[in-house]
């Protein structure tokens, strides 16, 4: 305790408030990305291979291996499959609704981490247009009796603001960015799942079966 308050008392004396606040960004950052971490392990993003075989299964009209394959999966959207394979010939809107309603549960805390990667430049930057008006002031005071490395030190002390900012900044996007990356595939397998399981391969074959009949029928009549 003793170390981590001598540790914030140093980071206050270089930098200022400001990289006090940058701590407490980068905390609330890494929180947040381990939450998403655990969020995203627990829910099975990623991990959709019983899933896959469940509906490219039910797509070739194998109801039994479908529904093994789709008892051993752990994916969050396995209850979204389930209720489009008891869906058939239904609207797709409120499956896709209840998509939406699951991705938009592993979207929280992306907003707060775009906005930590936003905000700590300039935070970095306003730190260290302080600092620089800190220095100036000083050589202003000093007047005929200039040190040169009083303007050194009051420079790279209000440069460190600037660095600290920037070293919250580019992990923390780089972070959003690949969770982002992750949902989006889980968006394109949910996209691809739903009409798979509601108009199966099989149903499409009979139905232009159906279609070409009637069209054959209406020309010998």
């Amino acid at each position: 305790m003793i170390a981590t308050l001598d540790l914030l008392q140093r980071a206050l004396d270089l930098g200022g408030p400001v990289v006090l606040v940058l701590l407490a960004l980068s905390v609330i950052a890494l929180t947040t990305t381990l939450y998403k971490m655990w969020q995203f392990a627990s829910s099975g993003v990623g991990r959709h291979r019983a899933l896959q075989q469940a509906i490219d299964a039910w797509d070739m009209g194998d109801r039994a291996v479908a529904s093994e394959a789709l008892s051993q999966s752990t994916s969050y959207l396995a209850p979204l499959v389930a209720e489009a394979m008891a869906a058939i010939h239904k609207d797709t809107t409120r499956l896709e609704a209840d998509a939406e309603a699951r991705f938009a549960l592993l979207e929280r805390g992306f907003r707060l981490l775009d906005s930590i990667a936003q905000i700590s430049p300039l935070l970095g930057l306003f730190g260290t247009v302080l600092g620089m008006i800190e220095a100036f002031q000083a050589l202003q005071e000093a007047g005929t009796q200039v040190d040169p490395s009083l303007l050194a030190g009051g420079i790279w002390v209000a440069l460190l603001t600037t660095a600290v900012g920037l070293a919250v900044a580019m992990p923390t996007s780089l972070v959003h960015s690949w969770f982002e990356s992750r949902l989006d595939a889980e968006r394109v397998l949910a996209e691809r799942a739903i009409p798979t399981m509601l108009y199966p391969q099989g149903h499409r074959s009979n139905l232009r079966s159906r279609t070409s009949d009637a069209n054959a029928e209406l020309g010998r009549a």
